[in-house]
């Protein structure tokens, strides 16, 4: 019963758009897919995620990587893991038969000091371990790198890349473009790109919508991506929180898991719950 709701909860959540895919396309990424969701709920259930489930009801984990056709046997990074939440689940999901990848910021970026280059370095080193800490699988089951020294033989290698909720840093940084290039880079052709990010009001006033808050007008990240060499192929309300008004004067961070005003009125953003956000699938182009 859970299962048939989540698919039909998938089905009405996910807004399907002209796909620039071709048919053989489409068709390898159902092949690949088949079984997904049913891998998807086992890695969910798993009781090592005891902790993170808490986050399940914001973040829709099985319906997004279904979404983004995630498929058991691929190889999949994941950009900028910061605390690992995804990482964690998509350990548990590829293991066995994939391979996942962590994508770190390039560190040599202007945008960053000595100590947060340092941090990245460190964050891309310490990744697999991580990951293989929490799975029970080999650290070698896992890989990271930065993207500003990404190994031989890695472009062209990647099935899908996800991106949740940074690209208004990449944005504020002024790393957007240099970041999603290398990331085209290393995907297949006619690979996928995952997108889920913090969604302003259509009608934000740019100064909103810059990254500086946390939120992103969506059709600023279309058009973005279109100019990247990427082509939208789907979007999915799955993540949506109309009790989002995404105008806090003090940006997303206001809302859970930040919770930045402390005990300021906790009750009231707890009630409100994590952010209202887009969730977009991507084509490389080309």
């Amino acid at each position: 019963m859970r299962r048939a709701l989540i698919a039909l909860a998938s089905f009405l959540g996910v807004i399907a758009m002209p796909s620039v895919a071709s048919a053989a396309d489409e068709k390898t990424e159902a092949e690949a897919c088949k079984g997904c969701e049913a891998l998807l709920e086992l890695a969910a259930s798993n009781p090592s995620r005891k902790e993170d489930r808490a986050r399940d009801k914001y973040r829709h984990p099985v319906e997004t990587l279904s979404f983004f056709r995630v498929a058991p046997t691929m190889k999949v990074g994941e950009y900028a893991p910061g605390g690992e939440w995804y990482s964690r689940f998509l350990g548990l999901y590829l293991g066995q038969q994939g391979h996942l990848v962590g994508l770190y910021f390039n560190p040599d970026a202007p945008a960053f000091k000595p100590e947060m280059k340092d941090g990245i370095r460190k964050g891309a080193a310490s990744y697999p371990a991580d990951v293989a800490k929490f799975t029970g699988l080999p650290a070698d089951k896992f890989a990271a790198y930065t993207l500003g020294a990404i190994p031989e033989g890695e472009k062209g290698t990647f099935d899908v890349i996800i991106v949740p909720r940074m690209m208004h840093n990449l944005l504020r940084w002024n790393i957007a473009g240099s970041e999603f290039a290398a990331m085209r880079d290393l995907l297949k052709p006619g690979g996928l790109i995952g997108i889920e990010q913090h969604r302003a009001r259509p009608d934000a006033p740019a100064d909103y919508a810059d990254g500086s808050k946390g939120y992103l007008r969506e059709a600023d990240v279309i058009r973005f991506m279109k100019d990247n060499g990427f082509d939208l192929v789907a979007q999915s309300e799955i993540s949506a929180n109309p009790k989002d008004t995404a105008n806090w004067p003090d940006g997303v961070w206001t809302l859970p898991p930040s919770l930045a005003l402390k005990d300021k009125d906790r009750e009231k953003y707890l009630a409100i719950g994590e952010s209202d956000r887009m969730t977009l699938l991507f084509r490389k182009r080309g």
